[in-house]
């Protein structure tokens, strides 16, 4: 399990090696040489199918009827706020140009020290949330379906399913890149089989003329519409890792392909199923989904969704993990990169064991996510403007040199206008929130709308893209030009 220096660059006598599906990948957040980049850029919309064709999209699409809104206005919202999935895109460009992790690459909007500080925050630890939120949901559907099949109800049994699709994550991500390319166009194949059989069934008892018992009007309705387009859109800005898999594409790859095979890999599957939950509560009881939809499905094809349901989660924290054990090493810990996502895979795995068999600790975890749109927003508000400011030029070797004066150390380690931008942009989101504990004033002058996600998103870009620009072009000195724009 050896892997490689952490810090190391392109060059020197270092052997060339090949990133193969079922072998340990070596690399970390160290430089991907050239010669070891491989692949097209189509391969990117497996890697996103699978983690989105999900049990938790029928859920979310489910919510949004049960919020109030009429079916054209849930499926507006739906594509409206997967359009975010854009964003996921357009980061996932830095990958071939940098040659390293996008934990790597926010160096350059922050500095090397504040960096470690954003990505602790926003690399790990809500990962670590996001991991337990994920492995819960699916164990209780597994520990459900053991139950159905006679098994005793047990804390035990209960213990040893969450450990064993925790481990079964971990593998993935271990295994990493190769691995993930070649599993996942297999798993988004049968995973889309599985949840399109499912639609069958929702689509034979949708209520296509169905109207909520009472209608939303004026403030009410653009308050209902703004806060589902929020749940929405905060899916595609959790997932800020997208240039994790696409660095080891050649360099001269096509900005357009990688950024559109990204985004519609996640995008279709998102919109078609979460559509699809939101049909499901026109005519099902969606407050209990696992239950509703079970109802309707043949007894023998319960074990197969369930299984579907397992596999989707995954696919899903496989991504997580395996940016997450990445962003453990770019915070400065001396681990290679299989003891990182170990690391963070057991925090995650005692996390879900306490949420289910000792305490509902997810009700505070909860809580904590309606906040992490303040977080994640700003975070790719910055990273989007960057890409844009610098055109899209990176020097992965420039950025793991962490040496004080290098060219990201800025200002002491900080880069001023980085963490500027994003404060602000945190700001502009806490006082647009609107969460069950806590209104922002701009958002209780409007009535209660969640304008967080938007005015985060915006306003930390505009901030960056006026402030970053002169410090970002003293340290583009990478000459080979990969450009986002012409």
């Amino acid at each position: 399990m050896a892997t490689r220096d952490l810090t190391a660059t392109a060059g020197g006598d270092e052997a060339v090696t090949v990133d193969q599906a079922g072998a340990l990948e070596t690399h970390g957040i160290d430089y991907i040489p050239e010669g070891e980049r491989q692949g097209r850029a189509r391969e990117l919309f497996a890697v996103w199918a699978a983690p989105n064709v999900s049990y938790l999209s029928l859920v979310v699409g489910a919510a949004m009827i049960l919020m109030g809104l009429t079916l054209v206005q849930a499926l507006a919202v739906i594509v409206a706020g997967n359009l975010l999935w854009a964003l996921t895109g357009v980061l996932a460009v830095s990958g071939p140009a940098a040659g390293t992790t996008g934990s790597v690459i926010s160096r350059a909007m922050y500095g090397i020290r504040g960096n470690k500080a954003m990505i602790a925050l926003t690399g790990w630890l809500i990962s670590a949330a996001y991991l337990a939120l994920n492995w819960s949901a699916a164990s209780v559907a597994a520990i459900g379906l053991a139950g159905r099949l006679g098994a005793p109800d047990n804390p035990l049994l209960s213990g040893v399913i969450i450990c064993a699709i925790a481990a079964a994550t971990l593998v993935v991500s271990v295994y990493g890149h190769a691995t993930i390319l070649r599993l996942y166009s297999v798993l988004s194949v049968a995973l889309t089989v599985v949840f399109v059989v499912v639609s069958g069934y929702v689509l034979g008892h949708t209520d296509w003329s169905y109207r909520p018992a009472e209608s939303l009007h004026g403030a009410q309705l653009w308050v209902t519409l703004i806060g589902g387009f929020a749940i929405i859109a905060s899916t595609p800005l959790s997932y800020s890792n997208s240039p994790d898999l696409a660095r080891y594409l050649p360099r001269d790859s096509k900005p357009a392909a990688v950024a559109g095979w990204t985004a519609l890999g996640a995008f279709l599957p998102s919109v078609l199923f979460t559509g699809i939950g939101a049909l499901a509560a026109t005519a099902l009881d969606m407050s209990d989904p696992e239950a509703a939809l079970e109802g309707i499905l043949p007894s023998w094809f319960i074990p197969v969704f369930v299984i579907a349901v397992v596999l989707n989660t995954v696919a899903n924290n496989g991504l997580t993990a395996y940016s997450a054990g990445l962003a453990f090493q770019s915070i400065g810990v001396r681990l290679g990169r299989v003891w990182s996502v170990l690391v963070i895979g057991v925090l995650a795995t005692a996390m879900t064991l306490y949420a289910i068999l000792v305490f509902d600790f997810l009700t505070s975890v909860n809580t904590m996510l309606e906040l992490v749109v303040v977080v994640t927003g700003p975070a790719v508000g910055v990273y989007v403007a960057d890409i844009w400011t610098c055109r899209n030029r990176y020097d992965g070797p420039q950025l793991l040199d962490e040496r004080r004066g290098s060219a990201f150390w800025y200002d002491g380690g900080v880069c001023r206008a980085g963490v500027g931008a994003f404060l602000a942009g945190a700001l502009a989101g806490v006082l647009c929130v609107s969460t069950s504990f806590w209104t922002g004033p701009v958002s209780a002058l409007l009535g209660g709308a969640n304008l967080s996600l938007v005015a985060g998103l915006v306003v930390s870009a505009v901030v960056y893209a006026a402030v970053g620009r002169t410090r970002r072009r003293a340290v583009i000195t990478e000459p080979r030009a990969w450009p986002l724009l012409p």
